[in-house]
C-alpha cells in the first residue's frame, strides 16, 4: 500500500511535502529573518496551544513583523494539517519569515510575509528517556542577546545539538558567566536539596518557555515552592534533581553533566510528578 504523501501548507495552499516550495530571495533563507514556533500534538489534537501561538505573536511584534493571521486562523490551520496528515502523537511547526525581496538588509516594511507549516509524527507521551533519565553536557553559551525572541537563526544551537549529538546524549545545556542559561532547545531546572525547584527568571537572556510556564503553574498547584533565579553548573551537579522542559519532551528527567551522575542517577519524585500531572491536565481538558 502506497503511504498518503505528508501535507505541508505554504501561503494558503495545502500541497504535498515534495510540491512545496519557496523562493530563493526568501529572508527567512537568507538572513534568518523569521520566527517559528512548535506545538505538541496528543491524541490527534493541540495541547498547550494558546500560549505557543500568543508567543508566536510577541516575537514577530518584537522584530516588526506582521501577524498575518488571528489566533483563530492559526488553530484552524492547524486542525487541517493534522487532519491531513492523520497526526495522532507529535508536533506542528510554524514558520514566519519576513517575506521576499532582492537580497538586502534592509526591506520595504509592507511586503507579505512567507508562511509554512508542516507535522512531524513523534512519540512522547511514553518516552523512555522519562523512566531511564537523560545525559547532559554543558557548553558554552554563543548567541545573540535577544534569546526571548524564537528567532529561526539557530546556528548556535544547531552546533549544541551536534555536539551533544557527538556525544551520545540527549540534550546541552548552555552556561555564561558561569550560570546556566538554558538547553539548545529547552528550558533548564534543577530541585535544590531543600526542595526548591529553581530555573532562571524571564529576561532577554532566555525563551520564556511555554512548558516551562505550565509546568510552573501545576508545581504552584502541588503547594511546590518554585524560585526563579540563576543558577551555576556546580549547583546543578550537587542539587536532589535536575530536568529540562520543552514541548517535545515535557517534563526530561537528567541523570548525567558532563559525563558524571547527578541527582542520585535516578528520576527524581519531583520531575515524575510533574510529568504525571501534565499529562493528566491536558489529556483531560
Amino acid at each position: 500500500m502506497t503511504p498518503s504523501p505528508r501535507i505541508v501548507y505554504v501561503n494558503g495552499t495545502y500541497l504535498p511535502l515534495e510540491e512545496a516550495k519557496i523562493p530563493v530571495m526568501d529572508r527567512g533563507f537568507l538572513f534568518g529573518d523569521g520566527i517559528y514556533e512548535v506545538s505538541a500534538v496528543l491524541h490527534g489534537r493541540t495541547i498547550d496551544n494558546l500560549p505557543h501561538l500568543e508567543r508566536l505573536d510577541r516575537s514577530l511584534g518584537e522584530i516588526a513583523i506582521k501577524n498575518p493571521h488571528s489566533i483563530n486562523e492559526w488553530i484552524a490551520i492547524q486542525d487541517e494539517l493534522i487532519a491531513r496528515n492523520g497526526l495522532a502523537e507529535g508536533l506542528i511547526y510554524i514558520e514566519v519569515t519576513r517575506g521576499v525581496y532582492e537580497r538586502d538588509f534592509t526591506c520595504p516594511p509592507d511586503i507579505a510575509p512567507t508562511v509554512v507549516m508542516f507535522t512531524q509524527a513523534k512519540p512522547f507521551r511514553d518516552n523512555p528517556l522519562a523512566k531511564t533519565g537523560a545525559a547532559i553536557i554543558t557548553l558554552p553559551d554563543l548567541r545573540w542577546k535577544r534569546r526571548d525572541i524564537k528567532s529561526t537563526a539557530l546556528l548556535a544551537q544547531v552546533l549544541a545539538k551536534q555536539a551533544a549529538k557527538a556525544a551520545g546524549v540527549a540534550e546541552t545545556w548552555m552556561v555564561e558567566d558561569g550560570h546556566v542559561t538554558e538547553g539548545a532547545s529547552s528550558t533548564a531546572f534543577i530541585v535544590t536539596r531543600a526542595g526548591e525547584i529553581v530555573t532562571r527568571e524571564l529576561s532577554t537572556s532566555i525563551l520564556p518557555g511555554v512548558t516551562r510556564r505550565t509546568l510552573m503553574k501545576i508545581a504552584a498547584n502541588l503547594q511546590m515552592k518554585v524560585v526563579e533565579r540563576a543558577f551555576t553548573v556546580d549547583e546543578a551537579m550537587n542539587a536532589a534533581e535536575i530536568f529540562f522542559t520543552s514541548a517535545s519532551t515535557i517534563a526530561m528527567p537528567v541523570v548525567t553533566i558532563d559525563g558524571k551522575t547527578v541527582g542520585g542517577g535516578t528520576p527524581g519524585p519531583v520531575v515524575a510528578k510533574l510529568r504525571e500531572m501534565y499529562f493528566e491536565e491536558v489529556e483531560n481538558s
